[in-house]
C-alpha cells in the first residue's frame, strides 16, 4: 500500500494515461497498465480503475450537454452515466476495502481514535477529477480559435487546478502514512445507492 504515498508516481500514472486514451480515443484496456504494474502495484491499478470511470463520465457529461443531441440521445446518456456513476463508487469502495484486508494482514494496530471523514479512495478519486480537468484546461490554453482573454483566464485556472491537486496528493501521502504507522484509523464508508438498486426504488420496484 505504500506505493500509493508516491505521489509523483500516480500523478505520472494519471496524466499518462489521461494521455494516452485521449490519443487513441481507447480506454478499456486495462493489459497494458497490468503488463507495467506489479502485483505490489495493485493500488495503483485500484487508483487507475477509477481514473478510467471518471474518464468515461466525463466524456459522457460533455455528450450530454450537446445542445443540438436529440432526447431519445440525451436518455440513453444519462443511463450510461448513472452506470457508471455506479461502477465508480464500486471501485472507490473496493480499494478502501483492499486498503482495510492489507492493513489487518500486516496487523497494523491503530494507536488513536483519530480518523479521516474522507477516505484514500475519495481522495482518488477527487485527484482524477482534478487530473482531467488539468488535461482540458490545458487544451483550452493552447486553442487557436479563442481570444486572448479566454487564453488567459484559462492558464490562471490551470494554475490554480494544479495546486488544488497538490495539496490533494500530499493530503494523500500523508494520511497513507499515518494508516501505515497506527496514527489513523481506516474505515470504509459506502454509499449504498438506492437508486439504482431495483428493491429499494419505488420508482423500479412499484412498477414490478
Amino acid at each position: 500500500m505504500d506505493t500509493l504515498t508516491n505521489i509523483a508516481r500516480l500523478k505520472e500514472l494519471i496524466d499518462s494515461h489521461i494521455s494516452n486514451w485521449h490519443k487513441k480515443d481507447e480506454y478499456k484496456d486495462y493489459t497494458i497498465v497490468a503488463d507495467k504494474l506489479s502485483e505490489n502495484h495493485k493500488f495503483m491499478i485500484l487508483a487507475l480503475n477509477i481514473l478510467e470511470s471518471n474518464y468515461k463520465l466525463w466524456h459522457l457529461e460533455d455528450v450530454a450537454r450537446d445542445p443540438v443531441a436529440q432526447d431519445n440521445i440525451i436518455a440513453d446518456i444519462k443511463r450510461k452515466i448513472d452506470k457508471e456513476n455506479q461502477l465508480r463508487n464500486d471501485k472507490i469502495e473496493q480499494l478502501d476495502t483492499e486498503i482495510d484486508k492489507y492493513l489487518k494482514l500486516s496487523d497494523i494496530t491503530p494507536n488513536t481514535d483519530e480518523f479521516n471523514s474522507e477516505t484514500p479512495g475519495s481522495i482518488i478519486d477527487r485527484i482524477t477529477i482534478y487530473s482531467l480537468k488539468i488535461y482540458h484546461m490545458l487544451e483550452q490554453t493552447e486553442r487557436k480559435d479563442a481570444s486572448k482573454e479566454h487564453i488567459e483566464t484559462c492558464k490562471n485556472k490551470l494554475e490554480i487546478l494544479k495546486r488544488q491537486r497538490e495539496d490533494l496528493l500530499i493530503s494523500l501521502k500523508r494520511l497513507i502514512t499515518d494508516l501505515l504507522n497506527g496514527e489513523k484509523i481506516h474505515k470504509v464508508y459506502f454509499q449504498f445507492k438506492m437508486y439504482n438498486d431495483p428493491k429499494l426504488n419505488p420508482a423500479i420496484y412499484l412498477k414490478q
